[in-house]
């Protein structure tokens, strides 16, 4: 009992006294949360479909792919624009409904990978194989705890540290929710053709899943396929279908030349939704300080296109 409370609340001494063998193995625990996900998306067979669900479930995607590109990447990793303390919190609290971990686990790992990238110290690099860039590595032990040297500018907020211990209850929460909403349209909207049992499948699995694949295509994609302005010292590409399919996370190349900008779509013609986003909420004063390309690295990146 005790092991698996220190599992549930992330407490990274579960592992401590393991080898380096047993860490690059993969957690059973999660390991089977991960494919118990990917199994929910074949229910529709017994649910069916409508259109309400499939509203639902676009709706939660292009939400929580926001969370992730605006909040965890670009504000938690990079801090790329600012905020106050309670919007803060607010954005992480939202951050964790798309169910990849907390803010300060997933900037800590992000902040390693742009340390490292494309390197043999690169845990999610494409070198150590497709599966493991693109699921596997999160999976291992050896990356359950959070890096805190990298994440020490965060630490000193005892509610976002406290987050991480609960950083389950934000995505479980949301899929009572969506069952919520299904029975409450099914009661009071029939004529919509859902339940409880279909808005969960859509709104929740099916909505879960397609977030984490399209999220996790910049580790294993957009660091083999597109193209390349900047001569980084990685192999991170540009790729439209990954910007799209990510709200400007695709501009790979881009952000890995200059990643404290607010926006990864330097130029004309690359689409960044997120940013748009973020700008969005600058206006009603939400965020702040929202930080450009300076104009020497946007004169780089026109002379050279690969």
């Amino acid at each position: 009992m005790k092991n698996v409370m220190r599992w549930l609340f992330n407490d990274a001494s579960l592992y401590a006294s393991l080898d380096k063998t047993e860490l690059q193995r993969l957690d059973p625990a999660r390991l089977g949360l991960f494919l118990l996900l990917h199994l929910a998306c074949l229910l529709p067979l017994v649910t069916g479909v409508s259109a309400a669900a499939l509203l639902v479930m676009l709706v939660l995607y292009l939400c929580r792919m926001f969370f992730i590109t605006a909040f965890y990447h670009r504000y938690f990793s990079h801090k790329t624009f600012q905020t106050g303390r309670l919007t803060q919190f607010l954005m992480a609290l939202c951050g964790c409904t798309a169910g990849q971990r907390g803010p300060l686990w997933w900037a800590s790992h992000h902040r390693a990978h742009h340390l490292t990238a494309d390197t043999g110290r690169d845990p999610h690099s494409p070198a150590h194989g497709f599966f493991n860039s693109h699921v596997l590595w999160f999976l291992r032990r050896a990356h359950f705890a959070i890096i805190w040297k990298r994440v020490r500018d965060w630490r000193k907020y005892p509610e976002l540290v406290l987050l991480e211990k609960l950083d389950w209850v934000p995505f479980t929460l949301l899929g009572w929710g969506c069952y919520g909403l299904g029975e409450y349209l099914s009661l009071h909207y029939p004529a919509l053709q859902t339940d409880g049992p279909q808005m969960l499948v859509w709104g929740f699995f099916i909505s879960t899943v397609l977030l984490y694949h399209a999220t996790y295509t910049i580790n294993s994609l957009a660091h083999r396929f597109g193209t390349r302005r900047f001569n980084t010292r990685d192999n991170s590409k540009n790729n439209l279908l990954l910007a799209l399919l990510t709200l400007g996370e695709g501009w790979h190349n881009n952000h890995h030349r200059y990643p404290v900008a607010a926006r990864q779509g330097f130029y004309r013609g690359e689409i960044d939704l997120s940013y748009l986003g973020l700008r969005l909420l600058a206006a009603v004063g939400l965020v702040r300080g929202l930080r450009p390309v300076p104009e020497p690295v946007l004169q780089e990146g026109s002379r050279r296109i690969a």
